[in-house]
């Protein structure tokens, strides 16, 4: 007589979306889709923690099917996708933004910039030279008293010689007593309200899903993904992942094209 299956050890799946969850042409193979089900149909949630604004993220969500909550903005907002509706969202202080961005330039330069507007339907703007990285949609502006005009949930920052890890290290030295900057992926670099993360939402999140930090296993690739992985029980970076990211994770799983999410809830799922 064979032995009966472990239980699935976890409460809460949570995966980042791009490098991760999503593969590189942005589909989510069928052997991933078949493990978080099975993870689901053994008793766990699964939830989208992404840097993506919810603009940004409700069409990927919508042709996935997904229905539960997503975390959005590096943790600044949490959605109901079933309800397409905004549950929570964290604005960030522009006047400190703005002292923030000043103290960068005076450190390296002037910046190329681009900013998400909050809400559902918040635009992401983008000023001369900023590169906005997979095409995703945004409107230029020349102006820059338009970036300041409306709530903003973060800002965008490139850098026309320094690279994104150089970047990323002058603006936390020169401004990270007055914003958060996170880098998301290579080009992306972001400043966000003091103190915001991804563990922020996702612990918003998980509360209301009725779950602790101690059930939860995420998986990420890039260093916005640190935060998450301090708070959850168990994180694993993608094979893909940066450096920073696969020092500080518990294990590390194939690529997200090489189905990394399936083979470690599949050993669990056994």
């Amino acid at each position: 007589m064979s032995a009966a299956p472990s239980p699935f050890p976890y409460r809460l799946v949570a995966t980042d979306l791009d490098g991760t969850l999503l593969r590189d042409d942005h589909s989510v193979s069928r052997r991933t889709r078949d493990a978080l089900a099975a993870a689901t149909a053994a008793g766990a949630a699964h939830i989208v923690v992404t840097g993506r604004a919810v603009p940004w993220t409700r069409p990927i969500l919508d042709d996935l099917g997904y229905r539960g909550l997503a975390v959005c903005g590096q943790g600044a907002q949490v959605y109901d996708a079933g309800a397409h509706r905004l549950l929570t969202s964290v604005t960030l202080d522009r006047q400190l933004a703005g002292v923030a961005l000043a103290k960068i330039e005076a450190e390296v330069g002037p910046l190329h910039l681009a900013a998400s507007r909050d809400g559902l339907d918040g635009e992401v703007l983008v000023g001369p030279g900023y590169e906005v990285v997979g095409g995703l949609p945004a409107t230029p502006f020349t102006d820059a008293s338009d970036l300041w005009s409306a709530p903003l949930n973060k800002l965008y920052i490139q850098h026309p010689t320094l690279t994104t890890d150089e970047l990323a290290d002058a603006a936390n030295g020169a401004a990270g007593g007055f914003v958060t900057v996170t880098m998301a992926g290579e080009g992306i670099v972001e400043l966000l309200p003091l103190g915001l993360s991804k563990a922020t939402g996702l612990s918003l999140a998980a509360r209301r899903l009725g779950v602790r930090s101690t059930d939860t296993i995420a998986f990420g690739d890039m260093p916005n993904d640190i935060p998450m992985f301090a708070w959850s029980a168990r994180g694993v970076a993608m094979a893909n992942a940066h450096q920073e990211l696969k020092a500080v994770a518990d294990e590390v799983t194939a690529s997200n094209e090489e189905d990394g999410i399936a083979a470690v809830l599949e050993r669990f799922l056994k």
